[in-house]
């Protein structure tokens, strides 16, 4: 049996070098807040399926290319306030030892970043998940997710109160469907312990899949959208990326931007904070 007791995760912090005006203002200053879910495929472009096999070097043997591309992602997630980030390296060879979630959040000017390792492969990988945020969060849990294979996790993120938080939960799930149902399974306890939640990541499965109407029967969370299709990035036909919010969250503006730097797209949403959380 896998060891699925939560720890509490380090809280890190970044210098912020260079300051300047964000066009939605300084974060939850207008009852909002920005969110972004994007797997970034460790800064490698996809853009046909042979690049699968022309370009598998890349997960594993550095790549220059890969500051351009980041320094892009950076660009882009600069305009928002909390950004999920998978498939994300933490520092190893193939990164060139750069922690990946650290360089994004100095680019992006996010004053606090927090990262997840699931699959620690030493100096060689360092699979991650990856949080930028403009608020600090008040506590951190990282939770092990069930499966035969192990490397998949939850961060579980609170803000606000410890009395009544707004929770964020992480997620990369796995590619199996059996492990998913057990994962998702896992997932719905932690929705549940709370009142206000936001569930965001990869999840590998569409919508109407058995595993995700699991998810949905088991909690409070409202149905995504279902033309949200965010995978292949050079022609999406899956909607395999979500930001799921409970019944208690308002949203508004939830998209997929056209930025084809993965061979997935990010998927935003803007949520109204509840006016019973005090960031």
């Amino acid at each position: 049996m896998p060891d699925l007791t939560p720890r509490e995760h380090p809280l890190q912090h970044t210098e912020v070098f260079h300051t300047r005006e964000f066009q939605h203002g300084l974060a939850g200053s207008d009852g909002h807040l920005r969110l972004l879910s994007y797997n970034i495929q460790i800064g490698i472009t996809s853009t046909r399926y042979r690049h699968y096999v022309t370009r598998s070097w890349r997960h594993v043997l550095p790549h220059l290319g890969s500051f351009d591309n980041l320094n892009q992602i950076a660009n882009l997630i600069g305009h928002f306030d909390i950004v999920a980030l998978q498939e994300v390296d933490a520092g190893s060879f193939r990164s060139f030892f750069i922690n990946q979630i650290e360089y994004l959040a100095r680019r992006g000017n996010f004053p606090h970043w927090y990262y997840q390792t699931n699959r620690n492969l030493g100096k060689f990988a360092q699979h991650s998940n990856g949080l930028l945020s403009r608020i600090a969060p008040h506590r951190i849990i990282e939770h092990k997710l069930p499966g035969v294979i192990p490397g998949r996790g939850v961060m579980e993120v609170q803000y606000g109160t410890p009395s009544n938080p707004l929770v964020l939960l992480l997620i990369h799930l796995g590619l199996g469907r059996r492990a998913r149902l057990r994962q998702l399974g896992f997932v719905s306890e932690l929705v549940n312990q709370h009142r206000y939640v936001v569930v965001m990541g990869d999840f590998n499965c569409r919508i109407g899949s058995p595993e995700m109407n699991v998810l949905l029967k088991k909690t409070s969370l409202n149905e995504p959208a279902d033309e949200m299709h965010t995978f292949p990035s050079w022609r999406p036909n899956r909607n395999i990326d979500h930001i799921l919010v409970t019944d208690t969250i308002q949203t508004r503006d939830i998209q997929v931007l056209p930025f084809t730097m993965s061979d997935h797209l990010p998927i935003a949403v803007d949520i109204a904070i509840p006016e019973e959380i005090a960031l």
